[in-house]
């Protein structure tokens, strides 16, 4: 006799947040939908009329840090409070051809003062001027750092890593790298709304098989399967436990749900959190929503570092 299982989107959704439908189909309702470039023109104009990133206070510590022969710029934020009790490497998004790590302070200090953690964030090479995998190469540099001196210059040794779109992507291959090399450093990872599929070969992959950015970061690649590009093929066993974070109404939803079942498929520890009437990038909006998914990932940082209670991460955790 079978099986049967019941399998919907809604059962995958908090009802907590029902709450916050409203309020987010309205913030959307007002906001113009974001476009990526379709060439390398249309690139050029994007960054120079990007605004200036908004500053955090106390700025971050920047540095170039060395590893294995390689270099690369870091932005550090350290907990106000002066203690570190864990280090999180931070891999901003932008489609691998835009952002910088700088865009990311904001966030990244409110972290560091949330969980008392050091915030580590990569300042990795952009295409198309510096394709794949350049980029790669870059954050297992910084990954592989942290992992050397994490001790001896923040005390700890309990790492976390995580990124946003490609961040989250790049946060990926880095994972699979430093596996290759049996570096088991990092314990945790938290994954927003990556992209895993740059053969556009899967039907998730088809949804953006049009978008610039895949040429733009894969270049003259032929197979564009390879894990170290698309690491929806690779062998994912040993990976740390992860937190997937992804808005219901996002392009990149079914890449996502594929990576949550082929990492649980393959025996890792995967929390899987859907936030309804969200669509790509909407941690960074300034909604309800957003908010409760910030929450819930320092909350589930915080059990999965170990972290011991303050008076600050205990009031912003709360559930």
């Amino acid at each position: 006799m079978g099986v049967i299982v019941e399998f919907g989107l809604v059962h995958l959704i908090d009802p907590r947040l029902a709450g916050l439908v409203a309020e987010s189909r309205a913030f959307y309702a007002r906001r113009v939908a974001g476009r990526g470039p379709s060439d390398l023109e249309e690139l050029r104009a994007i960054r120079v009329n990007a605004p200036a990133p908004a500053p955090s206070d106390p700025p971050a510590v920047v540095e170039v840090v060395r590893t294995a022969g390689r270099s690369v710029p870091v932005r550090i934020h350290l907990p106000a409070s002066g203690e570190v009790t864990g280090v999180f490497l931070e891999i901003h998004g932008g489609g691998f051809y835009s952002g910088s790590a700088a865009r990311s302070d904001v966030r990244n200090r409110n972290l560091a003062d949330a969980l008392g953690l050091a915030v580590v964030s990569v300042d990795y090479r952009l295409a198309p001027e510096h394709p794949w995998p350049a980029a790669p190469d870059d954050c297992e540099t910084a990954a592989l750092w942290l992992a050397d001196h994490a001790g001896h210059r923040f005390g700890t040794t309990q790492l976390s890593i995580g990124g946003f779109s490609a961040g989250a992507t790049l946060a990926m291959t880095t994972l699979l790298r430093l596996r290759a090399r049996g570096i088991p450093a990092y314990g945790s990872a938290v994954l927003q709304f990556g992209t895993y599929d740059l053969s556009a070969q899967t039907p998730a992959g088809r949804l953006i098989a049009d978008e610039y950015f895949l040429d733009a970061y894969a270049g003259s690649v032929e197979d564009r399967t390879h894990p170290d590009l698309s690491p929806i093929y690779a062998d994912l066993t040993g990976l740390p436990p992860a937190l997937i974070v992804v808005g219901a109404e996002d392009i990149l939803l079914e890449d996502n749900l594929a990576m949550a079942v082929r990492l649980s498929a393959a025996g890792v520890d995967v929390d899987l959190r859907i936030y309804p009437a969200s669509p790509h990038g909407f941690t960074g909006h300034a909604t309800s929503m957003a908010r409760a998914a910030m929450n819930d990932i320092e909350s589930w940082l915080h059990r999965h570092l170990q972290l011991p209670f303050t008076s600050r991460s205990s009031a912003r955790i709360s559930r």
